[in-house]
């Protein structure tokens, strides 16, 4: 597998650039596809040090021109497709923009990936695609339910990419990462909006609902989840859970961060950050024992000892001026 060429969409994002990063330590040769822009920017992959840089292969285009992704893809044998929209605010406000992109655009990945005979598929789901857990922990088997424009669209790109291993028996895998946090983060996620709020020595931390629990799973166990799905030859037509197996509420994480800057600051809830009624996600707790027993994978950072591990490393690359200057301080990013 080492010798085999990778292509990762969405490398300029806060997961796809970790994952770009692990892969080349590990000796792979990437193509790393970013989002084209004018500002000649490759987003999170410019902040990679400067000798792995050197190490991979960086490319500007768009997952919607099917065209360009079927030329791109030529020579590579594995694909890792990221690239979406991930925004749930902006999702109510744009929600066309999330089918162009996450489904049109993941239909383009697959059929690129077929009609170039690419040899494994790793399609990025989310959490966000179960809605509102109906039983817990939550098992891959969970019904499906689109709360929001962003998870809907989600659900429609991931029956897509099993239409295609069912109808062309195309060798395509789905990841399905719970709350994933950590180093490069956008403050519109939760945790990062936290920290940075209390680095700048806010007296009150301005949230949404507080009371709805997710499963917060630490960057370098979801980066390890991917890798763990493309080596097994057995995960073809399979999708898993990648999280911790463990809950926790928005409140009790924002308690856990506070106490970790000495800070007596107070929670300040915010209208705006508040999803509508009907849509909010109240309950993600993920069941990985699929994961577990059927790839070689265990998270590291898992439980409460474990994500305050995760935090502490969290909290550390934001405190350091260079990164956290990176991040405008505008408010409330939807």
């Amino acid at each position: 597998m080492k010798k085999k060429k990778i292509f990762v969409t969405g490398a300029d994002g806060f997961i796809g650039s970790h994952l770009v990063e692990e892969l080349v330590h590990r000796g792979y040769e990437v193509k790393a596809l970013a989002q084209y822009n004018s500002f000649n920017s490759y987003g999170w992959l410019d902040d990679i040090n400067s000798q792995t840089r050197k190490n991979f292969e960086k490319i500007l285009g768009d997952i919607r021109d099917f065209s360009q992704m079927l030329e791109i893809m030529k020579g590579c044998e594995v694909v890792f497709h990221l690239a979406s929209l991930i925004g749930i605010p902006y999702s109510y406000y744009a929600p066309q923009s999330y089918i162009d992109t996450n489904v049109t655009g993941t239909v383009n990945i697959l059929q690129a990936s077929r009609l170039n005979d690419v040899s494994k598929i790793i399609h990025t789901s989310t959490s966000e695609v179960y809605g509102t857990a109906q039983f817990v922990p939550i098992k891959e088997n969970h019904p499906l339910n689109g709360q929001s424009p962003y998870s809907a669209s989600k659900i429609g790109a991931d029956q897509m990419a099993f239409s295609f291993f069912s109808s062309f028996d195309s060798p395509v895998s789905i990841c399905r990462p719970f709350n994933t946090y950590g180093p490069r983060q956008s403050t519109r996620a939760v945790i990062p909006s936290i920290i940075v709020q209390l680095i700048n020595g806010a007296e009150t931390v301005k949230l949404g609902n507080i009371h709805s629990t997710r499963d917060f799973n630490f960057i370098k166990d979801t980066i390890s989840g991917f890798i763990a799905i493309m080596l097994n030859e057995k995960s073809v037509g399979q999708v898993y859970n990648i999280g911790s197996n463990y809950e926790v509420s928005i409140e009790k994480v924002f308690n856990i961060i506070s106490k970790k800057f000495n800070l007596n600051s107070k929670i300040e809830i915010q209208d705006s950050r508040k999803r509508p009624e009907k849509s909010e996600v109240e309950r993600l707790w993920a069941d990985n024992s699929k994961a577990i027993l059927n790839l070689d994978w265990t998270p590291q950072y898992s439980n409460l000892s474990g994500f305050e591990k995760g935090i502490d490393e969290t909290i550390k690359w934001f405190q350091s001026d260079e990164n956290i200057n990176k991040y405008k301080n505008t408010g409330y990013v939807t």
